[in-house]
């Protein structure tokens, strides 16, 4: 018999059994990660991500688990529903608390449901999306949400009752290149002439920038970083949840998979860049400059971000959500999707109907951006087809 439990805090699970359930080395669900942001101050009751983790137990033993909250908002999730709160809101009903199985303030597309590489993998699935489910209705909440799913999760909400939704993220990928030179050549004219020109600013700036894996930053280092991630969400005026000693847990705890992009006129730390990777896959985080330069935004963010994924032989580079500009940076769209359970079919039907209306203003956006390739030939990402809502 399997056991359903949950857990409210992460470090209730011992690290080794939730990341033996993990098919890649993703650091997003690694349970270093999901930990720093418990034990460093970056999620619980104040900031509306109360920890609600589900397990699945055969005994003593963990065979799949999913990273779970109770929202009481929608701050730093990335897949925006303020406009279901709203109409709930409306009807003199409460939206929140919601369940949600995500990371935290992390738009990155990748494991949620984790259950091992096992032959009952998708079975597991199931069972976990059943429990969220059933943990839903007993908590007589709104609605239950998974955001960002890999292709295999994506797979097992096929001929279910959750909402499928999508949208747009940019994405590069390396197309057999070895060199930056390789990839700006396969760039037209005009593209590769404006990144050659924002390089050459910085350059003449006497701006030089370097990367660095957190195993070799100082604290000087971590606390410019850190400064430079709250000089930005201030400037945009969004919280900034991740706190400084979550930085440096990120860079003890998983040292080779953090690294910094450190931007420096003569000896001074003027700008810089977190970043994470996994094995095939480059994931830009937070930035922020203490000067403004031209064109180091671009350095920093993509450049060296594309220079470093060709020297180490990453497949991609997802530099984080939004931004038209990425695309004449040779950053193309790529599908990202979440899958939604509403509780009440009045709302269910609404929310449906408003989801294929988006997803058609998606795909025509899509046809939009592809006249805007920045590559000389036809290079596209695999996407998925546009999912049907089901009926409620």
């Amino acid at each position: 018999m399997i056991e359903v439990r949950f857990h409210h805090a992460i470090d209730e699970i011992p690290a080794a059994a939730w990341n033996a359930l993990l098919p890649d080395d993703n650091p997003f669900v690694d349970h270093a990660f999901l930990d720093g942001l418990e034990r460093h101050g970056c999620v619980g009751a104040r900031q509306g991500w109360r920890p609600h983790h589900l397990g699945l137990y055969d005994g003593d033993c963990l065979i799949a688990a999913a990273p779970l909250y109770l929202k009481d908002n929608s701050h730093g999730e990335f897949v925006f529903d303020w406009s279901w709160a709203s109409a709930y809101a409306q009807h003199g009903l409460d939206y929140y608390p919601k369940l949600l199985c995500a990371v935290p303030y992390s738009p990155v597309t990748g494991p949620r449901l984790l259950v091992g590489q096992g032959a009952n993998a998708n079975q597991l699935r199931l069972a976990l999306i059943a429990a969220v489910h059933a943990e839903a209705e007993r908590l007589g909440l709104s609605s239950a949400h998974l955001n960002f799913a890999s292709d295999e999760d994506a797979a097992t909400f096929a001929d279910n009752d959750w909402l499928p939704r999508f949208d747009w993220q940019f994405h590069w990928r390396n197309d057999g290149w070895r060199e930056f030179d390789d990839f700006l050549a396969a760039l037209n004219h005009k593209k590769r002439k404006n990144i050659r020109q924002e390089r050459r600013h910085v350059a003449e700036a006497g701006v030089h920038c370097e990367i660095r894996h957190g195993d070799a930053l100082d604290d000087a280092e971590w606390h410019a970083l850190h400064e430079f991630y709250l000089t930005t969400f201030d400037d945009k005026g969004n919280y900034p949840a991740l706190t400084l000693d979550f930085f440096r847990h990120l860079g003890a705890s998983m040292p080779r998979r953090v690294l910094a992009v450190l931007c420096r006129r003569d000896s001074q730390l003027i700008a810089g860049a977190l970043l994470l990777r996994s094995a095939t896959t480059l994931y830009g985080r937070y930035w922020g400059y203490r000067e403004h330069v031209e064109g180091l935004h671009f350095e920093a963010c993509y450049y060296q971000g594309i220079e470093y994924c060709l020297r180490e032989g990453l497949a991609s580079f997802e530099p984080g959500a939004q931004g038209e500009h990425k695309i004449a940076r040779g950053f193309l769209p790529t599908r990202t999707r979440s899958f939604h359970w509403v509780a009440d079919p009045r709302f269910c039907a609404a929310i449906a109907d408003a989801l294929k209306s988006e997803a058609r203003m998606l795909d025509d956006y899509r046809d939009e951006l592809a006249t805007h390739s920045p590559y000389a030939h036809a290079i596209t990402h695999a996407t998925c087809p546009t999912p049907s809502p089901p009926n409620c």
